[in-house]
């Protein structure tokens, strides 16, 4: 045992995942049902406490891996949630985290195998305790990131067309923006590239796919889209 801060209380520590998906024009979260009381069945975030030999962001990048397949997401912290009364069923401190995936890529068997499912953004008051909190600060803080950081990306394949690109600002946004003046100011950033491809699956006219340029991105001093 160590011999420092003893008397002192120990406290449960966890990570929760917002793990956020783009479909058919709209964000999804993606939830399971709890598999214990209090509240058993109810929606909630996929999380998990943090283990003795592992930093917060692993203990994060372990829970995001076992519940999409997916390794090394965008992802960022969101912030500490840590009401005396948050869990019933111990004091537990939670480190909520926002990651963002390309829906596709996700892995449909960890889905089923951890009774996962995808929930429309519209009906985060189904969620336990204070996920819906989580849930509603990782929106603001994406919002704010949305014209000044590449996560919009994160959430689209490496090919995409103008319209997908809108659709996934729109969806962050929660309102629709002009297509003439978006399309305009996509013009002048350098590390969005055209491609010789065209996209004949969502575009039924046949839409020029684009495709985000990592190193110039890495290379330009001023992000403004």
């Amino acid at each position: 045992m160590n011999e420092y801060y003893q008397g002192e209380p120990k406290l449960l520590v966890s990570v929760d995942c917002i793990v956020l998906g783009f479909e058919n024009k709209k964000l999804r979260l993606l939830v399971g049902k709890r598999k214990v009381e209090p509240e058993s069945g109810r929606l909630s975030l996929y999380g998990g406490f943090v283990r003795e030999d592992e930093s917060l962001k692993e203990a994060a990048n372990r829970v995001l891996f076992q519940c999409t397949g997916i390794k090394n997401p965008y992802m960022r912290q969101v912030g500490a949630f840590g009401e005396i009364d948050r869990d019933p069923g111990d004091r537990v401190i939670s480190i909520a985290y926002c990651a963002l995936i390309n829906a596709p890529d996700y892995d449909h068997q960890a889905m089923e195998e951890n009774d996962l499912q995808w929930l429309e953004l519209d009906h985060l008051e189904d969620l336990y305790g204070d996920h819906q909190k989580m849930v509603q600060l990782a929106l603001e803080q994406l919002r704010k990131l949305l014209n000044n950081t590449p996560i919009s990306f994160s959430l689209l394949p490496k090919l995409f067309t103008l319209t997908q690109l809108q659709n996934v600002h729109e969806a962050i946004l929660g309102a629709e923006i002009d297509k003439r003046n978006f399309r305009k100011r996509i013009k002048q950033v350098d590390f969005i590239e055209q491609t010789n491809l065209i996209d004949k699956v969502t575009s039924k006219r046949g839409a020029i796919l684009y495709r985000f340029n990592k190193q110039a991105y890495k290379d330009c001093s001023v992000y403004k889209l």
